[in-house]
């Protein structure tokens, strides 16, 4: 067993292998295996989508006990083209999971996801229940048409002043539809259009979402002084061009709706970790999933918001893998 940090998180290790694989349609996915080759085989799916991995997913395991599979989906993170739009569809991931785990040769793995990674891996095992051996599902987001509008309008009043200024980079009688108008906004601009307009779409969005997500005052000094730099404004500019793409399309995950597919699941462990605080995946969304599988855990924890780094989370993701390496589970109920 690796040491603890005091933060709650493993120390940084670095992938020991990589993978740059050619998928349908001339994608290219980024994949790293990290930990331990011999270890309890994990796939972690990140957020967004179009967020791409990070260190950080990498650091809820302990290396000593898992091999670490973080896969860039299409058109996120190091995966090529970035912030292609293109046959890029929830089908199209569901499909690329599949490959990978067979490249792999990986016949079962706990599957692991956040926010849109959490809903990717409800339909990952609704689609393919012999491939899964449990999951870990922390602020699940369900891709209906009232938690996308309460994303982009802000009708629930929760920071009214922060979204006036995100709602400002569009024009009034646009503001109704900001996903559209957005979606429209971020696309490559035509030759003699305003080249820098994606740039102050996707730093609105990002003030926004740090806003919701328990982020400091975009109205700070201090704030506007961290703000990113060009590079990473780009690649924020191809991020939220492909979340925008799911999200103006459900994430193609309406007919059946997600919930009405989850009586697929395999009855594995199934824990789920949401905090009641959560301002950009509502809380509901995770107590429907709950009630939807009956042998899932539902744990709130407080105070995190939709932050994954947040001492709690941090602490209750990194609580979850260790017992699940040890004893087949998350805590309570039996090994699958």
């Amino acid at each position: 067993m690796a040491l603890v940090l005091s933060t709650g998180l493993y120390p940084e290790t670095p992938p020991w292998r990589t993978h740059a694989w050619e998928v349908p349609h001339g994608h290219v996915l980024h994949v790293e295996e990290s930990g331990d080759p011999a270890g309890l085989c994990a796939v972690v799916l990140h957020g967004g989508p179009g967020s791409g991995t990070s260190p950080l997913l990498r650091r809820f395991f302990d290396p000593a006990r898992y091999r670490v599979i973080c896969i860039d989906q299409r058109g996120a993170g190091r995966s090529r083209p970035r912030g292609a739009t293109v046959h890029n569809r929830t089908e199209n991931l569901l499909e690329d999971l599949r490959l990978v785990r067979e490249r792999l040769e990986v016949p079962r793995w706990l599957v692991v996801g956040g926010s849109w990674g959490a809903t990717l891996a409800l339909a990952h095992a609704a689609a393919e229940p012999q491939a899964v051996a449990a999951l870990l599902l922390r602020a699940v987001f369900l891709p209906r048409a009232e938690d996308i509008e309460g994303f982009f309008q802000d009708t629930a009043g929760r920071a009214t002043a922060a979204w006036e200024r995100f709602a400002s980079v569009a024009p009034t009688d646009q503001r109704h539809d900001l996903l559209s108008f957005l979606a429209r906004g971020l696309q490559p601009p035509a030759r003699g259009g305003d080249a820098d307009l994606p740039r102050r779409l996707a730093l609105a969005w990002w003030h926004w979402e740090r806003t919701l997500a328990g982020g400091a005052s975009p109205a700070s000094d201090d704030e506007r002084a961290a703000e990113p730099d060009r590079e990473t404004l780009d690649a924020l500019v191809d991020r939220y061009r492909v979340q925008s793409h799911y999200l103006l399309h459900r994430c193609w995950l309406d007919t059946p709706p997600l919930l009405d597919r989850l009586d697929a699941l395999p009855k594995v462990p199934t824990l789920l970790l949401h905090s009641r605080d959560d301002r950009v995946c509502r809380p509901e969304g995770a107590q429907a999933v709950h009630e939807r599988i009956a042998h899932s855990q539902l744990q709130w924890v407080d105070g995190a918001g939709h932050d994954p780094s947040h001492p709690a989370m941090a602490s209750a993701m990194v609580a979850a893998l260790d017992n699940c390496a040890q004893h087949g589970h998350f805590g309570s109920g039996t090994a699958p």
